[in-house]
């Protein structure tokens, strides 16, 4: 049998990155070229044992392993690894995940890789393990938030694309498995040193990282230990400008099909004949709700220590100890302008329609409940992330013909926010005129013109404004605590059998437990946020000098979005308010009672709080085969699920007006609700790789896989938080007995090995899902409140199926002078049925690409990188059936230079986002096309330099 279809374990898995042709017809140019250079005779890739033996120590060197490790996998599976022991391709994993074929991602403030969607399908088909353990995570889902783990913590990661028996389950898009590195890599002692300074484009800030590796073996290298060590600190800031929902849409009752039969107007039908009467031209009328523009400001801080002992006291046994520890403190404070131009009678002169759409409006009602009042926004969210893991395995050869693995380890994963977000607003009192006009532009363009001749625009620049000129208004104060806690224990074992193709039989059980509690804090439950809102406003300029205590004009600000609105706006400090408003503690409200920051303050809501359990036994078993071509194996995982929920309920005795889209709501004690479900699967798979010829090879697979529901879609809570603001809304976390996804899969792989170091390759799938899971939204619902006020419904439901089928096209290519290339471009196609009516797969892309072009010679290295993402539906039926928000296509470009000045020192300069590259989200039905959000995060470079011995 040939070397390279010799099996490898999945703790071998391979690390191919490859990049993207941002179009077919660039890759067909490519292979092209490749075919002509494939002349050089290709080289069989090394054994596994001695695979294990090579010593990363460029980006060529990194290349090649990937290669020769995905020419031996067993799955469809590509990867990246490290270039040197501590140092990984870019400072974010995710980041470096993206260069993969068929590989997305998604960012957080500052632009930082987030959370990994594989093959068009989102986070929440895929999971994240490390060393094959399951990570906890401080989101309410199960996808792996990757800015909480610095890429200095792991030595390589794989992603699974087709899967067999003996892999844990629960993706459907795919797996990513995350890989430390051993001691035994590289034998003796080593070690790296590596400082980094960076400076934010956005920020104008400098940025700053210390990390430290070191390993040795010892005993003649029957002991060996390796220590890693990370401190990062980042100051960025990141402009953004979004509506929170803030479209308004009149009802469409002569057309039921649409799903919005009662729209979403609050203040009464958007009329702009004035004549009380939805005409039939009115229907479905769109106008603006709500929208703001602002920045972000994020002070990002890591701390991370890793370890992992092992020892090998012979080549029969080996017994690993290891684990990380990590803590994100990444407080963000986003300063911005907010206006709800919602519409109510009379509030409303000059209406102008266009295709469906109010295009302009004027403001101009002197009453203040009606008038437009500009407010100023604080939002903040306090994440700070404490991530763990720890866990021991050991491999024992009991026989030459049986080992056995056994491996336990408890993750863990808690971020104490509850009380610490905000979502604090001052609304200015003054009375004036606005008028508002939609440009197309992610801001519309805003002129308020102030009965005293003060321009809000040019005003505020001007430093005009103070204190005097808003009331307190919206205090809200929020945040949950989330803790997550994983405990696994798994033993398994394979037997040599050499009959009859079959090489080795695998199988073991498994058992994960795992339990996430969410407590939610706030003062919305309590009736606090709105404590100081209405009759019971307050002048804040009575507060004190200290409240709005700057003036922000950030450089550059929206320098990417044109039209005409303000480029300046307020800050101020929410502590310095609290303590302001704890200073009126005992004196009357004018709507009753006296002023309290204790009733006013953050407490446990337990509508949006929960506890979910979740109990999982698995078993495996799977046949290894292989003859003088081929591999093969054939298996089943049987797996069964316990799940326990528990959630709160409460009655709405009562709701208060307090003005203009200003409600309070009084609810009743509220009551447990617990739910327990069960179900089992079984998951059978199969693998066969043929070798066409000594270069050519031919991998099918085939399986049924599955994919559980968010943590928190598991659990009965529900909220009406929103009555707060007038939008009359439950919201419905989830339900226990929502069924996982599954999907039956197949997956063609043709892998052309042309030349030393170099591969074509182009891959077909199909994934057919069942019960993925969706929202519904209903309009016009009796819930019980008082009054008979009907409500919006939204829960999880699922769906009926969903089909997502596509191709994979990757090239790599390394010359003898240096250069290289890799490319890839992945092609989705998707569809979803819920009750029977088709519409789009929420997050899925259509099509991901990848380019990148290296140099690699001496002591020089310089690479650059394209990643592309097209546009896709990330939310369906949003103003109706059919009015889907859609994000922007995005590319991504970044590019290195390293120079090594000696053997042991290496300096570098990497830059980041180098197109300015935004993300701005629109709401379409195909004809009309509403900006929906707006992120830029600016470009950024970094200097770097390590030390190794």
């Amino acid at each position: 049998m040939s070397s390279h279809l010799q099996r490898r374990s999945h703790a071998d898995s391979h690390h191919h990155l490859v990049l993207h042709p941002l179009t077919s017809a660039c890759l067909l140019a490519l292979a092209t070229f490749a075919t002509a250079a494939g002349a050089q005779e290709s080289t069989v890739p090394a054994d596994a044992a001695q695979l294990e033996q090579v010593v990363v120590t460029g980006t060529r060197a990194s290349l090649q392993q990937s290669l020769a490790l995905k020419r031996n996998s067993a799955v469809v599976q590509d990867s990246i690894s490290a270039t040197e022991l501590g140092r990984f391709p870019d400072n974010n994993v995710a980041d470096s995940l993206s260069h993969i074929t068929g590989v997305s991602i998604s960012r957080t403030a500052g632009g930082e890789g987030q959370k990994v969607s594989i093959r068009g399908l989102g986070p929440e088909y895929t999971i994240t393990t490390f060393n094959g353990r399951l990570l906890g995570t401080d989101g309410a889902g199960r996808d792996f938030a990757y800015d909480v783990l610095p890429a200095d913590v792991i030595s390589g990661a794989d992603v699974v694309k087709s899967t067999q028996a003996q892999l844990i389950e629960g993706a459907i898009g795919g797996l990513v498995n995350l890989r430390s590195a051993s001691p035994f890599d590289q034998k003796g002692q080593h070690g790296l040193l590596r400082l980094e300074g960076d400076r934010n484009q956005m920020s104008d800030l400098n940025g700053k990282k210390l990390s430290g590796t070191y390993s040795n073996t010892f005993s003649d290298n029957k002991l060996g230990v390796l220590l890693g060590v990370v401190y990062a600190k980042r100051d960025v800031r990141t402009d953004t400008a979004g509506n929170d929902g803030g479209w308004t849409r009149n009802a469409i009752p002569s057309d039921p099909s649409q799903f919005w039969e009662s729209g979403n107007a609050w203040g009464g039908f958007i009329d702009p004949n004035g004549n009380g009467i939805l005409d039939a031209d009115e229907e479905g009328l769109v106008a603006p709700g709500q929208f703001r523009f602002g920045s972000i400001m994020e002070k990002k801080e890591r701390i991370a220590l890793s370890g992992k002992v092992e020892w090998r006291p012979n080549s029969d046994l080996k017994v690993i100890v290891d684990g990380f520890k990590t803590r994100l403190d990444s407080p963000q404070v986003g300063y911005q302008l907010s206006f709800y131009p919602l519409f109510s009678p009379g509030r409303w002169s000059n209406i102008k329609v266009n295709n469906g759409v109010v295009t302009d409006l004027t403001l101009d009602n002197t009453d203040p409940e009606l008038r437009l009042n500009p407010e100023v926004l604080n939002q903040t969210e306090y994440r700070v992330v404490d991530t763990a893991m720890v866990g021991a395995r050991a491999e024992w050869k009991v026989t030459p013909d049986l080992k056995v693995n056994g491996d336990m380890y408890l993750s863990t994963s808690k971020r104490n926010s509850g009380g610490n977000d905000t979502y604090v607003v001052l609304r200015m009192n003054q009375p004036n005129v606005t008028r508002i006009r939609l440009t197309g532009a992610a801001v519309p363009d805003v002129t308020t013109t102030l009965a005293d001749g003060r321009d809000l625009q040019s005003g505020l620049a001007a430093g005009q404004f103070s204190g005097n000129d808003f009331n307190t208004h919206y205090y809200s104060r929020t945040g949950d605590n989330v803790d997550d806690r994983i405990g696994g224990l798994a033993l398994d074992a394979a037997w040599k059998v050499d009959r009859f193709h079959v090489d080795q039989l695998k199988f073991g059980i498994s058992q994960t437990n795992r339990k996430k509690t969410r407590d939610m804090i706030n003062n919305a439950f309590n009736a606090g946020a709105d404590h100081y809102s209405g009759a019971n406003a307050i002048n804040v300029g009575t507060l004190g000098g200290n409240v709005i205590n700057q003036t922000l004009t950030p450089s550059g600000f929206l320098s990417g979005v044109s039209g005409n609105f303000p480029r300046s706006f307020l800050g101020f400090d929410v502590n310095n308010y609290a303590q302001a408003l704890a200073g009126l503690d005992g004196k009357p409200r004018p709507g009753g009672g006296v002023y309290s920051s204790t009733l006013s303050a953050p407490a446990f809501n337990p509508l949006e709080s929960y506890r979910v359990k979740e109990d999982t036994t698995a078993a495996f078993v799977q046949a290894d085969m292989s003859g003088e071509k081929w591999t093969a194996d054939v298996g089943v995982r049987l797996v069964h699920t316990k799940t326990g929920a528990q959630a709160w309920d409460a009655k709405i005795n009562d709701i208060i007006e307090n003005g203009a889209f200003n409600y309070t709501a009084v609810y009743a004690d509220p009551s447990v609700v617990q739910q327990d479900a069960s179900y089992t699967y079984g998951l059978p798979s199969a693998n066969f790789t043929y070798a066409i010829t000594d270069t050519l090879q031919l991998r099918l697979g085939a399986a049924k896989t599955m994919a559980r529901p968010s943590v928190d879609k598991l659990a009965p809570s529900s909220t009406t938080a929103s009555i707060s603001w007038g939008d009359f809304t439950q919201i419905y976390g989830g339900n226990a007995n929502l069924k996982p996804y599954s999907a039956k899969q197949a997956d063609i792989s043709l892998e052309w090995y042309y030349a030393k170091n170099s591969a074509l390759t182009f891959a077909v799938y199909q994934k057919n899902i069942k019960n993925q899971i969706t929202s519904q939204f209903l309009t016009g619902q009796d819930i019980g409140a008082p009054g008979g006020r009907l409500f919006n419904v939204s829960r999880p439901i699922n769906g009926d199926s969903a089909k997502a089928r596509g191709m994979e096209i990757g090239l790599q290519h390394l010359f003898d002078n240096g250069f290289g290339v890799r490319a890839q471009y992945t092609r989705n196609l998707s569809s979803s049925w819920v009750d029977g009516v088709e519409r789009p797969l929420e997050g899925i892309a259509p099509a991901t690409a990848s380019l990148g072009l290296l140099y690699e010679k001496g002591p020089l290295s310089m690479s650059t990188t394209a990643d592309f993402t097209d546009s896709f539906t990330t939310a369906t039926n949003v103003l109706g059936a059919g009015f889907n928000e859609v994000t922007n296509s995005v590319t991504w470009l970044t590019a290195q230079l390293a120079y090594d000045v000696t053997k042991s020192l290496r300096i570098s300069i990497e830059g980041n986002n180098l197109t300015d590259a935004e993300q701005a989200p629109k709401l379409t039905n195909g004809s009309i096309s509403l900006p929906n959000g707006y992120y830029r995060y600016g470009r950024s470079v970094t200097l770097g330099a390590s030390l190794k011995f």
